[in-house]
């Protein structure tokens, strides 16, 4: 059963906390963990991508010369494809470029992804995550107390506004409640800092 330090926000060790072996300690599958962020990424594609095809091309409605006698090719209007400012053949349409994984590769996915984590020593596990007020000068002293880096992503059990609002403006940080909590933003980040109770949310869904 894996183990990790349980640090309080000042970055002091208070005790160590045992997470649970099937949610952060099986071998990594990182086939599955590539489909389920291209999954996640697929998803976020706007596809509002479009052209205009020969019935949205403005004009063209007259023929542009008689059908025979002339010597040069049929033609119907002038904004046939051929023909220049005419309409586009199988351009892009706006669509939706998402889909689902099954239930069970999307768990083994997130699970490979903690997996991961604590085998790089990059999960960092907190006693509590609170302020008493929105300060951003409060959050980045707790985050030159936490062994992190560039990036990090903190995981509370429930979305702490005062958390959130003071995270908001230090580049490469970011707060998800154990809820939100999904692949592409676990390996997205160099760090993972998660509070004791999102530990045990997570283990209690995952688990």
């Amino acid at each position: 059963m894996p183990k990790v330090a349980l640090l309080n926000q000042t970055g002091q060790q208070v005790g160590e906390v045992d997470l649970n072996e099937s949610v952060f300690g099986i071998e990594p599958n990182n086939a599955v963990v590539f489909e389920a962020v291209l999954m996640q990424r697929a998803s976020l594609r706007q596809g509002t991508s479009k052209v205009k095809n020969r019935s949205e091309v403005r004009g063209g409605g007259r023929k542009p010369w008689r059908q025979k006698g002339t010597g040069r090719a049929r033609q119907g209007s002038i904004r046939s494809p051929q023909w220049r400012g005419g309409g586009t053949v199988f351009g892009p349409v706006p669509r939706s470029y998402s889909y689902k994984l099954p239930k069970k590769v999307r768990r083994l996915a997130i699970k490979s992804a903690l997996s991961t984590k604590v085998l790089e020593q990059s999960l960092v596990v907190l006693e509590t995550l609170s302020f008493d007020a929105p300060k951003t000068k409060e959050f980045a002293n707790v985050l030159a107390n936490l062994p992190v880096g560039k990036k990090a992503l903190f995981v509370t059990d429930v979305l702490n506004e005062n958390v959130a609002l003071s995270a908001r403006n230090i580049p490469g940080v970011t707060v998800v409640d154990a809820a939100n909590l999904n692949v592409l933003d676990v390996v997205g980040h160099n760090t993972l800092v998660m509070t004791k109770a999102a530990v045990e949310k997570v283990e209690e869904v995952l688990g």
